[in-house]
């Protein structure tokens, strides 16, 4: 199996992720900031593509919070268009809703600044489409589904130490069987 890529494509940046050989999980690369022309951006985003040798790419699709397509997805089937007959992979589209607040969600919670996650965010929130659309694959081939989430992709694409990724509800539910309090 090769790995799967992923694209954010956004106005002023494209935020690239890449897939484990597994297609378990999902880890940032790198972030394209835009040129002046379409052509310029998909010769950035065919490089990457040499050097990673994807055999999908995975394109976030900005639907309206009830699912409907606007304006800004309409932009994005486009571009899509022109990477189909860019390149010779295919080409998929996957819900981005709330990508890129959880991303930032998960960045400000490792107590990065918001200055220096406006230089990331974009790669962590291909990140957490890609293991959105990993673990959608997963379910749909009846394999089990990935242990990685969205959550778990975000986590690791950040240097530095690991938080714990704990279920508080679960854990609460725990502390009163157990009498209270730890």
């Amino acid at each position: 199996m090769a790995r799967a890529l992923a694209l954010d494509l956004g106005t002023k940046r494209i935020g690239v992720a890449s897939s484990d050989l597994t297609r378990t999980l999902a880890s940032p690369v790198s972030v394209v900031l835009r040129s002046a022309t379409r052509a310029e951006d998909h010769r950035a985003i065919g490089r990457i593509i040499d050097e990673y040798e994807p055999d999908v790419i995975v394109v976030g699709l900005p639907l309206g919070l009830d699912g409907h397509e606007g304006k800004a997805a309409l932009l994005i089937r486009g571009e899509v268009e022109q990477l189909q007959h860019a390149f010779a992979v295919p080409v998929v589209l996957h819900d981005e809703r709330f990508t890129t607040a959880t991303a930032h969600r998960a960045l400000a919670e490792r107590d990065i600044k918001a200055k220096e996650r406006r230089h990331i965010v974009d790669k962590v929130a291909a990140a957490v489409l890609l293991q959105s659309w990993l673990d959608a694959e997963a379910s749909a081939s009846a394999a089990v589904p990935s242990a990685a989430s969205p959550a778990s992709a975000v986590v690791a694409a950040v240097p530095g130490p690991v938080p714990e990724l704990t279920n508080r509800r679960a854990d609460s539910s725990l502390r009163s069987r157990r009498g209270g309090r730890r």
